[in-house]
């Protein structure tokens, strides 16, 4: 049993649409981050959403990818008058969100909460010794991957389409990823997942 004594374990939990989570409503150029993340150990979309038209100001977000590494986008055309628009990229961390001018009027960053959410288990070599959770009534596939969020898939959980607990088998030894384990969670298919691993 000596290859299981470093056992670790880390829980992933889809935060669902948050409107305001990471910035309160507010007119600062410069937007106050109340929830700078991570989110559930996971990446999310962005959004900003203003109740006026701030479509002639663009916005610059900086923070840190899924596998931890600095990230920013630039010139994100702000939202028009009761709009919500969301950052490309995904975002485990923000740092700052920065307009290009002055605010029209209030304006929110918050979380999408929707679609494939990336996250890291470990970065160095490891093993993923198992994973427990809760799936919800929609399909979809748990993976895991070898050196980044979009290295070579070698394990896949897949969800029942119903609400029901995730205790797959896998085997004494685990899954070897030898250049760090990353995941990604269907947010509409899974409430939340424990993965333990080597580390």
């Amino acid at each position: 049993m000596a290859n299981v004594s470093n056992v670790k374990s880390k829980f992933f939990e889809p935060q669902g649409v948050s409107a305001a989570l990471v910035s309160a409503s507010a007119s600062a150029q410069t937007l106050v981050i109340a929830d700078g993340g991570p989110y559930g150990n996971l990446t999310e979309t962005i959004t900003l959403y203003s109740s006026a038209d701030n479509t002639g100001i663009t916005f610059d977000i900086i923070g840190t990818d899924g596998n931890g590494d600095a990230q920013t986008q630039t010139g994100l055309a702000g939202p028009g008058v009761g709009l919500t628009i969301s950052f490309t990229d995904k975002y485990k961390t923000v740092t700052s969100i920065i307009g290009s001018g002055p605010i029209t009027t209030d304006i929110q960053a918050g979380i999408l909460g929707t679609g494939d959410l990336t996250g890291s288990v470990f970065a160095g070599r490891t093993r993923i010794r198992g994973i427990t959770g809760t799936s919800k009534a929609s399909a979809g596939n748990i993976t895991f991957t070898n050196t980044s969020i979009s290295g070579t898939t070698l394990l896949t959980i897949p969800t029942t389409g119903a609400v029901s607990s995730i205790d797959p088998y896998i085997p004494d030894n685990g899954v070897l990823f030898d250049a760090g384990a990353y995941i990604t969670v269907p947010a509409a298919a899974v409430t939340g997942v424990t993965v333990y691993y080597d580390g």
